[in-house]
């Protein structure tokens, strides 16, 4: 077993990323070592933990994320994920991982077309993934969102593979951007992935009001640990 001190994670940064330092400063809180990855790097060598922050890469002038995932450090990301590489994706993040076809669905524009910033309660719904695993089903965070393209979609197919092998982790407890079955985060089909439009990075510090997000990151540390 290693010791929290041996974690390292990549937070890779677009044109657009906004959220690069404050995700630093929330894994740097609960001992993990990050480093700044940028986009056109072809390399993720010696990483746990891959994150891909919130903000607006390549100014989202197509569609959210759309652009992102053409650049350079994907294809890493790719090779990444299929060595079991944990990849965390938050706002943008998210929406970048959907567009790369490395979660299903996809994030559109909320409903009454209306830019969010808010904090919003999102309950666990599942924890067989490493994200949530140390919290019980049914644990309620209080974390924020902002974004405008936020609302989840997929098919009813895709939808209903999500519900049977428990890909969806996070639900809005209210559902604020009018995201299919109150969806706020998913996993891949083999949980190592994960998109989230709540910003646990956010809520880590008592200044805050909110430190909801530490119990997030906290889980995942420990299912790395482990």
């Amino acid at each position: 077993m290693r010791t929290r001190q041996a974690l390292n994670a990549g937070i890779v940064v677009f044109p657009g990323s906004n959220c690069e330092h404050d995700v630093a400063l929330a894994l740097n809180s609960v001992n993990v070592t990050t480093q700044f990855v940028w986009h056109q790097s072809c390399s993720l060598d010696g990483l746990d933990l891959v994150v891909l922050p919130g903000g607006f890469a390549h100014g989202d002038y197509l569609r959210p994320g759309a652009i992102a995932r053409f650049s350079p450090i994907m294809k890493a990301l790719v090779d990444f994920i299929d060595n079991g590489g944990v990849v965390l994706g938050i706002c943008n993040g998210f929406q970048i991982l959907t567009e790369a076809g490395l979660l299903p669905g996809a994030l559109c524009k909320n409903k009454g077309l209306k830019f969010l910033c808010q904090n919003t309660k999102v309950r666990v719904c599942s924890n067989i993934s490493p994200f949530t695993a140390n919290l019980p089903i049914g644990t309620e965070l209080d974390l924020p969102i902002n974004h405008f393209s936020g609302n989840y979609i997929c098919d009813t197919d895709t939808l209903n593979e999500l519900e049977s092998h428990g890909q969806i982790v996070l639900k809005y407890v209210a559902n604020p951007n009018g995201s299919l079955h109150d969806i706020a985060g998913i996993t891949n089909l083999d949980g190592n992935v994960m998109g989230l439009m709540p910003h646990p990075e956010r809520a880590c510090d008592e200044l805050c009001s909110i430190t909801d997000g530490m119990v997030l990151l906290n889980s995942l540390v420990h299912s790395l640990d482990s």
